[in-house]
């Protein structure tokens, strides 16, 4: 283990958020032990004033490691894998590696409220809510969401991960996003019509750093 990594981390943010699960499945791949701080920015009220002092812009999660403090689940997962021993999670190729980050970018950019919030919640939360779902936002982001599974089931054609050969952090970034997506109805109809990805996914769902990290917002199987 490299000197940075002397202590153990700590996450702070929620089993259901997705951004948390990022980190947390970076950690476990990485084989780090980290304690977490579940913090639940939908509170009342809000996140505390503690929190704010780690995250002035109120989301998760937030991350300390020797004290050394960060947030931002991109920067967090990038700083976990330089930081500690473990299997690399970005390739060492400069092309590479600078397609994974187009794909951690274009899961950020499009696919995150595309299929978490425009699709997932309207879908399957609304209802839990008590309210009716928005059946025109789910229509206006399923063109959205099919561009992005195209453009994961074209990088699936190079390798087994979407980062080609190996396990990378775009595949961390990516799947907890399909795991909620796929629970709407629209999403398993989407996910249908891309093999590749939903070969991925279930592969990906065998990991034991997916099971370990399971939202609770995925139903028990």
């Amino acid at each position: 283990m490299s000197p940075a990594a002397a202590g153990q981390p700590i996450v702070f943010g929620a089993r259901y958020s997705v951004y948390t699960r990022i980190v947390r499945l970076a950690l476990d791949e990485k084989g780090v032990a980290y304690r977490l701080e579940e913090v639940d920015i939908f509170a009342p009220g809000g996140p505390t004033a503690g929190y704010l002092a780690r995250q002035p812009f109120a989301r998760i999660p937030a991350f300390e490691h020797d004290g050394f403090r960060l947030y931002e689940s991109g920067a967090i997962s990038r700083y976990v894998d330089e930081a500690f021993d473990g299997p690399a999670l970005l390739p060492a190729d400069t092309r590479a590696r600078a397609r994974v980050n187009q794909l951690i970018s274009i899961a950020d950019s499009y696919a995150y409220r595309t299929m978490v919030w425009d699709i997932f919640v309207e879908r399957v939360r609304a209802p839990v809510q008590g309210r009716q779902s928005d059946e025109a936002r789910i229509a206006a982001a399923l063109p959205r969401a099919r561009t992005c599974l195209g453009v994961f089931e074209e990088a699936l054609a190079a390798g087994p991960w979407l980062g080609g050969s190996a396990l990378s952090l775009a595949d961390l970034h990516v799947y907890p996003m399909i795991a909620l997506l796929r629970l709407a109805q629209e999403g398993a109809g989407l996910l249908a019509v891309y093999p590749g990805v939903e070969r991925w996914r279930a592969a990906m769902a065998e990991r034991p750093s997916v099971q370990a990290t399971r939202s609770p917002l995925e139903p028990d199987q």
